[in-house]
């Protein structure tokens, strides 16, 4: 029988394959080490192939477009359902297969290498800065046990570290001063490092016409700029902005039932940190923003009167991705309007 549809469960090293025919029926089941794989599928007439969005299907779905292959990647959490009793591999890539076939079912696009790069950079800087904050919170731990006590935050880290260190008169043993010393320099390197990264962002986002565009949306600088396009490239997998924001998970979770309508908080799902990025560009907006001269300004201050602070940094940010996304998708120039004239988008 020919096969028509495969699902691939993906592993380091190790590939669990399994075929079906155009009635879905399994007529292979094999696995394969990646350079084993590569061949059989070069072998296959044109096919299906399903796989979960993780690690490494990006670079193989790739890989197999160049065959010929249709490639679609699937969220994980949209495969677990169709996996039947027990969990192993070929039971795992039977139910990719099944799942590839839906024709409701919601796909991952493959990212370009451009996007891969672009992610890789995002993902390195913000190890940094966990990392950064984690040596700042151990230094002021370390000053407290001994009564010294400063601010929180990478300014008066700068302003009192310096002093502290000069100053004969703390009630620092020898050994204690080296030790701060050291988590001194350790935090001077993260920050030049930090600082490398967050220039080759801004470098990229001068250079990039999409980010251009996107850089005249209030609340959107280069690293959201940026990191919107490394995680949905041009934004035509959504068909409009309501799906991207709900994708970001800024909506409201439902658990409705019998009729009744039921909202709870919002769902987070989606990309963690491409979300937070718009919460802090919304709480930036709802400072800075001149709300007497920007379309958003009548917006702004009709949900702010009768919302909570934080529910109204929600929706800004909701609204702000749904704007993102439109002049993304398809390529509009953003013209903040004296006044609001129709539905957002």
């Amino acid at each position: 029988m020919e096969i028509r549809t495969v699902g691939i469960d993906l592993g380091k090293s190790v590939f669990h394959l399994v075929g079906l025919d155009q009635r879905g029926n399994i007529v292979a089941k094999k696995h394969f080490s990646r350079t084993q794989l590569l061949a059989y599928t070069a072998n296959l007439p044109p096919c299906l192939f399903g796989m979960e969005a993780c690690c490494g299907a990006h670079f193989l779905g790739a890989l197999l477009v160049k065959q010929g292959h249709q490639v679609r990647l699937i969220p994980a959490q949209f495969v677990k359902p169709f996996v039947k009793s027990n969990k192993n591999d070929y039971l795992d890539a039977e139910a990719i297969a099944e799942a590839v076939q839906r024709p409701t079912m919601r796909f991952v696009p493959i990212k370009s290498i451009a996007q891969l790069d672009l992610q890789a950079l995002h993902r390195v800087r913000d190890r940094l800065i966990s990392r950064r904050t984690g040596v700042i919170n151990q230094v002021r731990a370390l000053l407290l046990e001994r009564g010294t006590i400063f601010r929180k935050g990478r300014r008066y880290l700068c302003r009192q570290m310096p002093l502290i260190l000069e100053d004969a008169e703390q009630n620092l043993s020898s050994q204690m001063r080296r030790l701060l010393e050291q988590l001194w320099q350790e935090w001077k390197n993260l920050e030049e490092q930090i600082q490398r990264l967050s220039d080759e962002i801004e470098s990229i986002a001068r250079q990039d016409d999409a980010c251009q565009r996107l850089l005249a949306v209030p609340g959107v600088g280069p690293l959201v700029a940026t990191a919107l396009l490394a995680s949905i490239g041009d934004g035509t997998a959504f068909r409009k902005g309501r799906e991207f924001a709900a994708w970001l998970g800024l909506v409201p979770r439902q658990f409705s039932t019998g009729g009744k309508t039921k909202l709870l908080g919002i769902s987070k799902r989606g990309n963690p940190y491409l979300r937070r990025l718009f919460i802090h560009g919304a709480r930036s907006v709802a400072m800075h923003l001149n709300r007497n001269e920007h379309a958003l300004g009548s917006w702004m201050n009709q949900l702010e009167s009768r919302a909570h602070h934080n529910v109204f940094v929600v929706a800004l940010a909701n609204k702000l991705a749904r704007i993102a996304w439109a002049v993304l998708a398809k390529e509009n120039i953003y013209r903040p309007l004296p006044e609001m004239q129709g539905s957002s988008v």
